[in-house]
């Protein structure tokens, strides 16, 4: 049995208020400094990165111009299209710009807030089931994850996601210590709550935990089978709730009167989740080069080959993998620890939740065939964080034993070679770092072994060398995504760049942008007073002039200009109605989409409009005055 994780029927009665405050100092100390130092981390020159990815940005503003836009999430003020995910990111970012006025930081801001308070959730979540020093410790490796110090201090949906997962392990475990079944069921309704807000911040990537809480509390939960499988549908009623509202509101809006969901193939938000957001996903439907393979299995930015090994890989290995060998061998130890333990076994029922999220999430991350880019392994990182504090803290209290003292020397020098090899990735990049960590960690090991089961200053300094040795590799690539900005859009990654990264065939999002601002151009924006100023194809140049001028931007076929809306017929209308001033001819440098193609009602509107509207040149960019049409074509009038 794992002696850090005591059975409910020995946990200690909760004490009312703020319990935080009865607990020993050196913890209370530990969990403060470890959330201050987080905030920092996170908030440090948080606005470096401009608007980070510039299509979420757009959506961030238009939310705080217009109401109904801040509900669908659309893209644009004029509410043509939303983005293509779920709103429930957009809308915090959104009240914080309307809150605090829009800038790159205010937007920013509640993502950084979140990266903290994941940090401090996943302790408290942890601290319940192995105690105080290994909930610290998860909390510390959390804070330290690349990936997390990347999605906390950027725009994309990621980082509510991660927040209100950990929060639904939280619920859960709340759920399973209760031995009041009306209490416990109603943590599970909360977990069901919380996991239907993160179906609507990124659709069904939230329900990837959901088999591992579901199975901790099943096992574990200290009522009859009956009651588990009635507190799990509850849990269900609320998850289809929770979710359910918005998509029946979208649904029964009328749909000339919302914007159109960005992604779906029929308007319609629920396909949006089974399709493009679901199972495409899975399959490789939603490649951008239109199937699987293509050009981009060998591309950094889209994961690389699929495979079990695809988590250490060079797309993914600095993202996450720092540790992952640590959390895998570390769920076989808890779990042959626990073998003998209790049914309701609070510490086991960790494990098990934690496992769980590692191995199903793991392994969709490895196998999917379809979009996937390294940024996605935020969604791994409290799991992989929550296993090793698990383990670490586990073998500690057991280093009276050789056993636990030469596993921890060997997962501490089997880290250390692994952070080695991955900063081996990038050679010319503080190359006596990976030399440093090897030979620090291989003394802190040994030092291990021969501590015994002594404790005091010695073995406290030990400690604290072997968790620097062990977070230094994956700490160095956290700092170096703080003090550099990432403003290339969807395309960022952990660290000093690596050939084949941060790249978009075609150079759109995460290519370079080949010229600067173009300021007339910026100007012709700013003096339009229609619904929407302009449009072009696709969200890239559209979302740059929304933010600079902060006027509407129609993007038409939504991301990369590949959506049915608006059609032809409707752009003509929007026109006779005065609604939109110019076209501005695609950047085929950075969009509409892969290799600058255009296709289904973008090219039809392209057509019509360049054959039928006085062309511009402003500032070097092609652009059509949709209220200065040719008097005629073909000797008939062309509206």
């Amino acid at each position: 049995m794992i002696a850090t994780a005591p059975t409910v029927a020995h946990l200690p009665k909760p004490r009312r208020g703020s319990a935080v405050w009865a607990r020993p100092v050196w913890e209370r100390s530990a969990l403060l400094a470890l959330l201050a130092g987080t905030a920092v981390l996170y908030l440090w020159a948080l606005g470096s990165s401009g608007w980070a990815n510039s299509y979420y940005a757009a959506a961030a503003q238009a939310g705080t111009q217009n109401w109904e836009a801040l509900l669908f999430g659309s893209f644009d003020a004029g509410n043509a299209i939303t983005v293509d995910k779920p709103p429930a990111a957009m809308w915090l970012m959104g009240l914080s710009g309307r809150l605090f006025g829009f800038s790159a930081f205010s937007m920013l801001l509640p993502q950084a807030l979140m990266g903290v308070a994941s940090v401090g959730i996943l302790y408290a979540t942890v601290r319940r089931t192995s105690g105080a020093a290994a909930g610290l410790l998860a909390g510390l490796v959390l804070a330290l994850t690349p990936v997390a110090a990347l999605m906390f201090r950027f725009n994309n949906p990621d980082a509510l996601l991660v927040l209100l997962l950990i929060s639904a392990a939280y619920c859960t475990v709340r759920a399973i210590q209760s031995t009041d079944f009306a209490v416990s069921a109603r943590w599970m309704t909360l977990t069901g709550v919380i996991v239907g807000f993160a179906f609507l911040t990124k659709m069904l990537q939230a329900f990837l935990p959901v088999p591992a809480l579901a199975l901790a509390f099943l096992v574990a939960a200290p009522f009859g089978l009956g009651r588990r499988i009635s507190a799990l549908l509850m849990a269900g009623v609320a998850l289809v709730v929770s979710a359910g509202w918005y998509i029946v509101l979208v649904s029964l809006w009328p749909a000339d009167a919302r914007p159109y969901i960005a992604g779906s193939t029929d308007n319609s938000l629920l396909q949006l989740a089974l399709g493009y957001n679901g199972i495409e996903r899975i399959t490789g439907g939603d490649r951008p080069t239109g199937g699987p393979g293509g050009g981009m299995r060998d591309n950094l930015f889209f994961g690389g080959h699929a495979g079990i090994t695809r988590l250490f890989g060079p797309s993914m290995g600095v993202e996450i993998s720092w540790l992952l060998p640590v959390a895998l061998i570390g769920l076989v130890i808890l779990l042959w620890a626990s073998f003998r333990a209790s049914r309701t076994d609070l510490g086991r029922a960790g494990v098990l939740l934690w496992g769980g999220w590692l191995l199903v999430t793991g392994a969709v991350f490895s196998l999917m065939d379809g979009t996937v880019h390294p940024y996605y392994n935020v969604a791994l990182a409290p799991a992989v964080a929550a296993l090793t504090g698990m383990t670490v803290a586990h073998l500690w209290q057991r280093r009276d034993t050789l056993t636990a003292r030469l596993l921890l020397a060997l997962l501490l020098v089997g880290s250390a070679g692994w952070a080695f090899a991955l900063l081996s990735r990038t050679p010319d990049w503080m190359p006596a770092l990976r030399w440093a960590i090897a030979v620090v960690a291989v003394l802190a090991a040994a030092a291990i072994v021969a501590v015994g089961a002594r404790s005091g200053r010695f073995t406290a300094v030990v400690a604290g060398i072997a968790i620097a040795a062990a977070l230094a590799g994956s700490a160095s690539f956290t700092l170096y995504n703080v003090a550099q900005s990432h403003s290339s859009g969807p395309g960022s990654m952990s660290g000093p760049p690596r050939p084949g990264g941060d790249a978009w065939p075609g150079g759109g999002p995460g290519g370079p942008r080949h010229d600067g601002p173009n300021a007339e151009l910026e100007n012709l924006i700013r003096g339009a007073d229609n619904r929407w100023a302009a449009a072009t194809v696709g969200s890239f140049q559209a979302g740059d002039l929304e933010l600079s001028t902060g006027k509407s931007l129609m993007a038409i076929g939504g991301f990369s200009g590949g959506d049915n809306a608006p059609t032809l017929a409707q752009f003509r209308q929007y026109v006779e109605d005065g609604q939109i001033h110019y076209f501005i001819v695609g950047d085929h440098k950075r969009g509409p989409g892969p290799g600058g193609r255009e296709r289904g009602s973008a090219a039809e509107i392209t057509a019509w409009v360049t054959g039928h509207f006085a062309k511009l040149d402003v500032g070097g960019a092609t652009v059509y005055d949709l209220e200065a049409p040719q008097s005629e074509v073909g000797g008939q009038p062309i509206l």
